[in-house]
């Protein structure tokens, strides 16, 4: 059968802004303040998991929701079974948006808005590229799956849930990174770094907050401080942002010295695109006379962490021929003078080096620092060979339809759902020379981008699946 992909996507268009301007107006931020037994993850997940779902009962596919975790759209039968992970979650907006990020804005052929890019965008550009095939009549020769996560953002309990309950897929890919095709995704490993609460006189630190998520770079820090030296305080940062890539405020008030610093989210596979606001405020406060827990917990950002996203300074760092280099993230930065400190750093590592030997680098910083240290969750390395069929075929669907030639398979710091799978992949939907947005303030994807991506979608799925 002969497909005019790209035809077909711009056929599309209509309908799939309007249910993805459905799917940006769910803030399904993982919420577990506010979860539920119908609920497990906060409400937002789980409606935004649900409105994908009935997009897939709309169109005629059989769907299945488990426990409002995730859910899966199916078409064809078989033994085998070729799944495309995609998440509903986001997360969350943060500051520095221009539009609302829960209202899809179109402005100069790109859509705004959180979730376009991740995962939201590639996800349902892949859900219409299994419908060209039901639409077409197309009949494939195995099952397919499209799973839909509800926190691929924080612990993925969505998808482990799955591969719990349901036979692991024979093959497939996520719609959730870059193209031309990512075959090898880092390992991943999160430690946490706690500390008591004593503190000092001379200065005083009430509080220090910095960072939402672990997989982000903090684009905003604050901290509340109590020195007799005001005046002194004041100029210093007033020199500190005249000196480095942030803006900030600070104001007096009744509780101390209030210091505001801005930087720049972005996502955690690649910290040197952000500027980790947290680490900065760090760095400006630890050169003044703080004492004690205080001073230690300023003393491992400011050191130890701050500048270094490939983790030099606490001997870390780590570069694989293959997989590239070790990247460290200081996603979550707080303190508090009642109960003390604490610090989240993730590293994506290459084959070579383990979260173990990370750990015992980690643990030479943070015993003579007094703080103790815990390592809060870990995944291994993934990486599929790329003489396997699927790398292969992806790749020749890519090129077919882009005109680039000579595209190879990549490896990321990115964790995505294809790592679960022997034989995933992940597979777009940002491509080369596009703005990657994802978890940065203003997320946007171009909207022939995403009609691109689809087309691409349709046919990988037939190339294989039907032929």
């Amino acid at each position: 059968m002969t497909i005019n992909w790209q035809e077909q996507a711009k056929k599309y268009r209509d309908q799939y802004l309007q249910d993805l301007k459905e799917l940006i107006s769910i803030q399904s931020v993982r919420d577990d303040a506010n979860k539920s037994d119908d609920y497990p993850l906060g409400e937002g997940p789980a409606k935004a998991l649900l409105k994908f779902l009935s997009f897939g009962e709309r169109d005629g596919f059989t769907t299945k929701n488990l426990d409002n975790l995730v859910g899966y759209i199916e078409y064809g039968s078989g033994d085998d079974t070729f799944a495309i992970q995609s998440h509903a979650d986001v997360m969350p907006a943060g500051d520095g948006w221009e539009t609302d990020p829960f209202v899809m804005t179109e402005k100069d052929g790109k859509l705004y808005g959180r979730g376009t890019s991740d995962d939201k965008g590639p996800g349902l550009a892949a859900y219409y590229g299994l419908r060209m095939l039901k639409d077409n009549g197309i009949v494939p020769k195995m099952k397919i799956r499209l799973i839909i996560g509800t926190d691929e953002e924080s612990d993925w309990t969505g998808m482990k849930h799955y591969f719990e309950v349901e036979p692991q897929p024979t093959l497939g890919f996520s719609p959730d990174a870059e193209f031309p095709l990512i075959n090898g995704e880092k390992g991943n490993a999160t430690y946490e770094v706690t500390f008591g609460n004593s503190n000092g006189t001379e200065y005083t630190l009430k509080s220090f907050n910095s960072g939402l998520r672990t997989n982000m770079v903090p684009g905003n820090a604050t901290a509340l401080v109590e020195t007799d030296d005001n005046e002194g305080f004041v100029d210093a940062f007033t020199d500190f942002l005249d000196k480095n890539p942030l803006s900030g405020d600070i104001k007096a008030t009744s509780d101390g010295i209030a210091v505001h610093l801005i930087g720049k989210q972005a996502h955690a596979m690649a910290p040197e695109n952000g500027i980790n606001a947290g680490t900065y405020l760090a760095a400006f406060l630890n050169q003044f006379n703080f004492k004690g827990d205080a001073k230690r917990f300023l003393s491992l950002i400011a050191d130890y962490l701050h500048d270094d996203t490939r983790a030099h300074k606490i001997g870390a760092a780590y570069v694989d021929d293959v997989m590239g280099e070790l990247t460290m993230n200081v996603g979550i930065m707080k303190f508090d003078f009642r109960k003390g400190g604490l610090v989240n750093t993730n590293f994506r590592y290459p084959k070579g080096t383990d979260d173990t030997e990370i750990l015992q680098r980690l643990l030479k910083v943070t015993d003579n620092l007094s703080g103790k240290i815990k390592e809060l969750s870990h995944m291994v390395p993934h990486y599929v060979d790329p003489t396997d069929p699927i790398v292969k075929t992806l790749l020749a669907v890519y090129a077919a339809q882009t005109g680039q030639k000579n595209v190879k398979p990549e490896v990321v710091g990115g964790g995505t759902y294809a790592r679960m799978m022997k034989r995933g992949v992940a597979f777009g939907a940002l491509f080369p020379g596009t703005e990657d947005t994802m978890h940065q303030a203003n997320e946007f994807q171009p909207i022939d981008d995403l009609l691109k991506a689809m087309a691409i979608y349709g046919q990988s799925i037939y190339e294989l699946t039907a032929k």
